[in-house]
């Protein structure tokens, strides 16, 4: 077996180990087995195809932490599609999910610590990050309400937009506030899911949670919406037939020289445009 699949392969071994234990101690029906292996196969074969698209033999020091984070997901996944027919453990889940929600600080150290920070780690620990809390949001519904699926939706709704239109596709800037929010969501949510505060209180946590995610999200629409461009596309002109030599003709097209090119909208927008818009100035980078 070659080195690039070591890593996910191990990964998916130790979530079916992790997946028996549980089963052999809090219980898991048929449906939190599937979850929680098919969510273990889904990890593997992404991992593996994003190592093949970088060029690497393995993982690295962080992506291993993120891989064990990964593994505890796919434990609390089981454990929450097992409870639609008998109440989740939570002496078992609200640890695991901890543990999880801990570590997510420790990858990203390691990452900067290493000197090994990569676009497929930081992808990584996103989808984990993604995939549990749209996880805690399914444990907490019943008691809040559905309107709290709106929490784990939105960053997949963001995605699925960005299939439609292109512009959501762009860059974003790095922002502190991003990570900020991102770390409430599953902080919040576990609260929640604890079911220690009333359920007046739990439901705020959530309102909360929902607020702040709306913010962040809507800055980066916001921005992105802002820093849209416009590519102009060179007209071609009527073509014309050129004879070099007799009996053969060659079709060539005419383009109009630069300073013939109609106008088109300035990629960068104009010092009063931006005045004219106050709306979206609170989504420039700061």
């Amino acid at each position: 077996m070659s080195r690039v699949r070591t890593g996910p392969v191990l990964g998916l071994t130790v979530q079916t180990v992790l997946l028996a234990g549980l089963a052999a101690t809090v219980g898991l029906d048929v449906a939190g087995w599937l979850a929680g292996l098919g969510y273990g196969v889904v990890t593997c074969v992404a991992l593996q195809r994003g190592l093949r698209r970088r060029g690497v033999d393995r993982l690295g020091p962080a992506d291993r932490v993120t891989l064990t984070r990964g593994v505890l997901v796919g434990g609390v996944t089981a454990l929450v599609v097992t409870g639609f027919s008998d109440p989740a453990p939570l002496a078992v889940l609200v640890p695991m999910t901890a543990v999880a929600l801990a570590l997510d600080a420790v990858d990203g150290w390691v990452a900067r610590r290493t000197g090994t920070v990569s676009a497929l780690g930081a992808r990584f620990d996103m989808e984990v990050d993604a995939f549990l809390i749209l996880v805690l949001s399914v444990q907490v519904a019943p008691a809040v309400g559905p309107w709290v699926l709106t929490i784990g939706g939105l960053r997949y709704a963001f995605v699925a937009a960005g299939w439609l239109l292109p512009w959501m596709r762009g860059a974003l800037p790095p922002r502190f506030w991003r990570k900020v929010v991102a770390a409430a969501q599953g902080v919040l949510l576990l609260v929640v899911a604890a079911e220690v505060l009333a359920r007046p209180l739990t439901a705020v946590l959530a309102a909360v949670a929902l607020a702040l995610l709306v913010e962040s999200f809507g800055h980066d629409v916001g921005w992105l919406w802002w820093h849209r461009s416009t590519r102009p596309v060179l007209p071609v002109l009527p073509v014309r037939t050129v004879a070099p030599t007799a009996g053969t003709s060659i079709s060539v097209p005419r383009v109009s020289p630069v300073g013939m090119l109609p106008s088109v909208p300035s990629v960068r927008p104009r010092v009063e445009a931006v005045a004219d818009r106050p709306p979206f100035v609170v989504h420039q980078p700061v």
